[in-house]
Formats: structure tokens, sequence, C-alpha cells
């Protein structure tokens, strides 16, 4: 490239050579800034699909507790099939049966956060709803969902997982 001299023997760039050199970096950006967007995005989900795991296996856990007799009868109710209440039992724990009644048994250290929206709230199933259901009856926690309605990078939703 042709430089130009400036007083005192110098050398610089033209307008045009820095005119191209901006456009190559806008155009590098440009190509990178959606990248950056599919990478978060499937960081988000890897980040969901492990809570909704992490959470399913706490409520599995405490199914066979129940089934096994290690959950205390005063814990239990006729209509909660061996699932938890709520969420929150299984990070506060239920009394244990057995020689050690004061034990304590928790499943869960703490509720995850949801990385779609953001937040500790989750769509809840109980073992009577159906299994499509986002109405949640109350009964029990039979199983987890996201409350985002949004697609995934490979065009399921979110809340269908």
């Amino acid at each position: 490239m042709r430089r130009l001299r400036l007083r005192g023997g110098e050398q610089g760039y033209t307008f045009v050579e820095l005119l191209i050199v901006a456009l190559i970096v806008l155009i590098l950006a440009s190509v990178a800034l959606p990248l950056t967007r599919v990478v978060v995005k499937r960081q988000k989900e890897v980040e969901l699909r492990r809570a909704l795991r992490e959470m399913r296996t706490a409520i599995d856990r405490y199914k066979d507790a129940a089934d096994m007799g290690l959950v205390a009868s005063t814990e239990l109710e006729p209509d909660d099939e061996g699932y938890p209440k709520t969420l929150e039992v299984l990070v506060e724990g239920v009394g244990a049966s057995g020689a050690n009644p004061d034990r304590k048994l928790k499943f869960l250290r703490r509720v995850p956060f949801d990385p779609m929206i953001g937040e500790q709230e989750w769509g809840l199933r109980s073992y009577q709803d159906d299994s499509k259901s986002n109405n949640w009856g109350g009964e029990n926690v039979f199983d987890v969902y996201t409350a985002s309605r949004g697609t995934a990078l490979d065009g399921s939703k979110y809340n269908d997982w």
C-alpha cells in the first residue's frame, strides 16, 4: 500500500485505508454477535436441563424413601401418593421413621433458579393431574417444568422438557 507522506517525512494512513479497516471490523462484529447469542442460549438450555434433572431426581428419591417407609407416617397424607407436597419440603426435609425420629431427610440443598426466567418459580404437576396439564392440582409434586414459553434451539418448547 502506498503511504501518504506527511510534512517532515512522516508516513500515515489514507482515509480509504482507515475506512476499509473499519468496515472489516464491522463485518467481523456483525458475524460474532449472533453466534454469541446462540452460545448464551445453549448455555441456558444446559442449565435448565441440569436443574430439571436435579429436582426430578430429588422427587424420585423422596418417593422411594416414602415407599420404603423411611419417611415418618406423620409427614405423609393418604392423597399425596408418596410424593412431596411442595418443592420446599424437599429442601426443608421430612421427619425420618425408625430409631432416630429427630433426624430429618433432606433431598435438595435449595430450589434451583429457572435460567429461562431467572426466578425460582417452576411449573408443577401433581400425580392426579393430566401429564400435559399446566394447572397444578395442589395435591403433591409429581413433576416440574419451566414456566418459560420459549422455543429451544432444537425447535421444542422449553415447558415440554
